[in-house]
Parts: structure tokens; C-alpha cells; sequence
């Protein structure tokens, strides 16, 4: 597959609201998603171009109404940058492969990291185990 595409392109082998979110910076609504309440064992991949993003090992429930993962599949799964959107500051999370928008990281999370990945659903492939 190659990552190098056209707006045009993308949206051709998209859904609107995987493009809208993938590529417009988008969210959907709390509690909306398909993977929020997911139990399964697996890996959550990357919907745009299935790079392994996270392991269910680190998936936890955390409230918030989005998957939330407390470590990225490995150290090249994610990209992280500066969003100053919405009158506040906080950290965006990327597909380190093709660039897409997944959610953003906070720092609320449990042990060991303390870190909180919140991804939208739409953004997420997920690959079961069983």
C-alpha cells in the first residue's frame, strides 16, 4: 500500500468519517465508539493502513467514553504533536506509518506509564487473538 496519496485518493478507500477523523483531525462521541467496551484479546491496528498500534494487554477502562491504552504497541507505532485546538493544549497522537489522526495522550493514566492513549474507535482495525 502506499502512503503517499491525494486527498482525493484517500477518500476514495475511506469511509467520510474514517477520512473526517483520519485526516481532518476529527473525534466521535463519547461512548460511540465499537472498540470502548471491547473485552477480546488482539492487537488494534491502524484503520488506514493496519500498522499495530496497541496490544489489549494495555487496554483499560478508563471512563472517558474512548479505547483508552496505558503503552503504544512499540516505540515506532505513534507520532506525537502539539495541539492547541479547542482553547487548550494537549498532545496528539499520530500512525507513526501514515500519519493519521488516532486521539490524544494524557497524563491520567494508571501504572506503569501513567499515561492515558484516548483513540477514537474509527481510527482502530482490531485483529483478535482467539
Amino acid at each position: 500500500m502506499s502512503l503517499k496519496k491525494t486527498p482525493e485518493e484517500w477518500k476514495s478507500e475511506l469511509t467520510d468519517e474514517e477520512y473526517r477523523i483520519a485526516f481532518e483531525h476529527g473525534t466521535e462521541r463519547a461512548f460511540s465508539g465499537e472498540y470502548n467496551d471491547n473485552k477480546k484479546e488482539g492487537m488494534y491496528n491502524c484503520t488506514v493502513c493496519e500498522n499495530p498500534l496497541f496490544s489489549s494487554e494495555t487496554k483499560y477502562d478508563s471512563g472517558s467514553g474512548w479505547p483508552s491504552f496505558f503503552l503504544p504497541a512499540s516505540d515506532n507505532s505513534l507520532t506525537e504533536n502539539k495541539d492547541s485546538t479547542l482553547g487548550m493544549v494537549r498532545t496528539e497522537i499520530n500512525c507513526e506509518n501514515c500519519g493519521a489522526h488516532l486521539g490524544h495522550v494524557f497524563e491520567d493514566g494508571p501504572n506503569p506509564t501513567g499515561l492515558r492513549y484516548c483513540v477514537n474507535s474509527i481510527s482502530l482495525k482490531f485483529k483478535s487473538e482467539e
